[in-house]
């Protein structure tokens, strides 16, 4: 069986900060996105912050021991700038537009890191963004994984859990493993 090659030349990076992991009772409260070639060129980017409910969200974050422990810093920033977010349609809208600017009739290839959660979060929430996706996902996770546990290459990770930043520290996860194997060859990214 041959494998058939994506028809894009480009990958939708995607972060998404929830309240939760249960994309059922939980809310999408921030949305990063940028499109890039495999090269990891950056073409285009977006971040929003969702509005919901003040209320909704403080017993979401409340009822959420995670969150609690390591996401207090993030949870009162998103609160206090919460009269500046877009509502959850506007934000779908948006990333729908530059879905299909960019990747025109093809679906468009998620990339991320654990990707298959924000995926989970959009097929529930974001419907009409979910038909415009591949099948397939590049998600960097599972590089970390054989990585670290075949080759004992670890990359270290901030933790911020902030959208865009997690979308800078997910390609340059990425880029990092793959430099590791082209410095077998003598050659690195930024020397191709």
């Amino acid at each position: 069986m041959t494998f058939k090659l994506l028809p894009t030349d480009r990958l939708l990076w995607v972060d998404l900060e929830m309240t939760g992991l249960d994309p059922r009772k939980d809310v999408i409260i921030e949305v990063a996105a940028q499109v890039s070639d495999y090269d990891f060129n950056i073409m285009d980017s977006y971040q929003a912050r969702i509005k919901h409910d003040r209320k909704k969200l403080e017993k979401l974050f409340a009822a959420n021991e995670f969150y609690s422990k390591n996401y207090t810093q993030n949870r009162d920033d998103f609160l206090e700038t919460l009269p500046q977010a877009l509502l959850p349609a506007d934000v779908e809208a948006d990333l729908t537009k530059l879905v299909k600017k960019y990747f025109g009739q093809e679906r468009a290839v998620l990339a991320g890191n654990s990707i298959h959660f924000d995926r989970s979060f959009i097929n529930v929430q974001m419907p009409e963004l979910a038909k415009l996706l591949h099948y397939r996902m590049l998600d960097v996770s599972s590089w970390k994984l054989v990585m670290a546990n075949k080759y004992g290459v670890t990359y270290e990770k901030r933790e911020l859990h902030q959208a865009f930043a997690d979308i800078e520290e997910s390609i340059d996860e990425l880029k990092f493993y793959l430099d590791w194997f082209k410095e077998g060859s003598g050659q690195t990214l930024e020397e191709e």
